[in-house]
């Protein structure tokens, strides 16, 4: 969702209304979606910050789109859903890279996402 938010530069109404209307999803899922997406949206500039603090030798518009939308979601997700592992957004957020990026696009999430994941504070 958040990449077509970008790229397609569509509001967030409209992607939510687009995406999730073709999926059949349980009500807790569709909820959980629905945080990280509109989250992630809201914080975008705050989330960039950050990655931009972590990804030496790249500038934000550099990056792939999918790559720096996966690494938004789950540092949006490590940042307020402390009831996940950050192991567990991480490997999430390297499944999708796998899934969805290019060569060379799993290692460069993981390195982003595990250097902001040290600055975090640990786990009450």
């Amino acid at each position: 969702m958040l990449f077509q938010w970008e790229v397609g530069q569509h509001s967030t109404e409209h992607v939510l209304g687009t995406f999730l209307a073709s999926k059949k999803l349980d009500a807790d899922v569709e909820g959980f979606a629905r945080d990280l997406f509109e989250g992630a949206v809201k914080e975008v500039a705050a989330l960039d910050h950050a990655v931009r603090g972590r990804s030496e030798h790249w500038r934000l518009e550099r990056m792939a789109a999918v790559d720096r939308n996966v690494i938004r979601l789950a540092l949006y997700e490590l940042l307020h859903h402390p009831e996940t592992p950050p192991k567990v957004v991480i490997n999430e957020a390297l499944e999708m890279a796998r899934r969805f990026s290019g060569e060379g696009s799993v290692e460069f999430v993981n390195g982003v996402l595990d250097g902001i994941r040290k600055t975090l504070p640990a786990p009450p």
